[in-house]
């Protein structure tokens, strides 16, 4: 079993409830997310969210039952080399 970070990258419809919607999936699991950046893009129909969260056993069925959600149009798992999540860390500590 890995503990090393990993990001997701989710394209989902944008309208409200959405971000509820794969928080609370996670959270009714018990999987913790320990970083959340979401960002319209294009016209605005479409958000992406990045999630960063610890690579486990779990992680599998959790990217599949994500993908399950009405919204979620697409999920591709990044690596630790990711570094959108370092930029924030990095401007969070200034």
């Amino acid at each position: 079993m890995s503990n090393d970070k990993v990001v997701l990258e989710l394209a989902v419809r944008n309208h409200p409830g959405v971000m509820s919607h794969v928080c609370g999936l996670f959270a009714r699991r018990a999987f913790n997310v320990e970083g959340i950046l979401c960002m319209p893009i294009g016209n605005g129909d479409e958000s992406r969210i990045w999630l960063s969260v610890r690579d486990d056993e779990r992680l599998p069925k959790m990217v599949n039952q994500v993908e399950k959600l009405e919204d979620v149009l697409s999920v591709r798992r990044h690596g630790a080399e990711h570094r959108i999540f370092e930029q924030l860390e990095s401007f969070f500590r200034h």
